[in-house]
């Protein structure tokens, strides 16, 4: 796994991210033309400039969207030194997906911002905010793992054969744990993953940040 590059966009450039699921685009609080206009609104209160705006309408279960990819491709890439939001929700609803993408941004060198919350890397207050959520976070994976362990450790004492056979590599599940373990984000091992054509589990030749996060999981529940 290649070391992460180090943004080098001007800090005043910036690019949002906006998200309504299907049955939301009628409400006006959560419409896509709510958010942009929040997004606007702060970029014109700092002096930023805001290059793009990518945009998602699906629902926010999981970080494999087109929109997200676009927005963390922009900020990865140098295109913008920061990604904005105006409601953490929008980007993600998982703590543990928005964890990593703390991860990353800090590994990156990029900012994340969420307005609703106080989100800001670059303060203290709103990296203080972040870190609280990210605790958070770590408690929800432990919470996760350590029910899934007693799941599993009654099924097999009620003498029941667990699932399939694993068929990932172990040296990809180990590059994989690595990464995760190393501060990079769902989205940024599947993108190393996909730029290196690793095969997936089944022979496939697309990694997604759910199935990253998915092998991560069960690598951690089985150690």
């Amino acid at each position: 796994m290649r070391t992460p590059r180090r943004n080098t966009a001007s800090p005043t450039t910036v690019v949002g991210y906006c998200r309504v699921s299907t049955d939301e685009q009628g409400d006006s609080g959560l419409g896509l033309a709510a958010q942009r206009a929040a997004i606007q609104a702060e970029c014109d209160r700092r002096g930023w400039t805001l290059a793009e705006v990518h945009e998602d309408v699906l629902s926010g279960k999981t970080l494999n969207r087109p929109g997200v990819a676009a927005a963390l491709a922009a900020v990865d890439s140098g295109v913008a030194s920061t990604l904005i939001v105006a409601k953490l929700d929008r980007l993600s609803r998982s703590l543990l997906d928005f964890a990593g993408l703390m991860r990353q941004a800090k590994a990156s060198g990029w900012n994340l911002v969420a307005l609703d919350l106080g989100i800001d890397l670059s303060t203290p207050a709103g990296e203080f905010m972040a870190n609280v959520m990210a605790s958070a976070a770590q408690w929800e994976r432990r919470i996760i793992g350590q029910r899934t362990r007693d799941a599993l450790a009654v099924k097999r004492g009620q003498g029941q054969r667990l699932g399939r056979p694993s068929t990932i590599a172990p040296s990809v599940a180990a590059r994989i744990l690595d990464a995760h373990r190393s501060g990079a984000g769902w989205s940024a091992i599947a993108r190393e993953l996909n730029e290196d054509g690793t095969p997936t589990a089944r022979g496939g030749d697309r990694w997604y940040p759910s199935t990253v996060r998915a092998i991560v999981l069960s690598q951690e529940v089985v150690a």
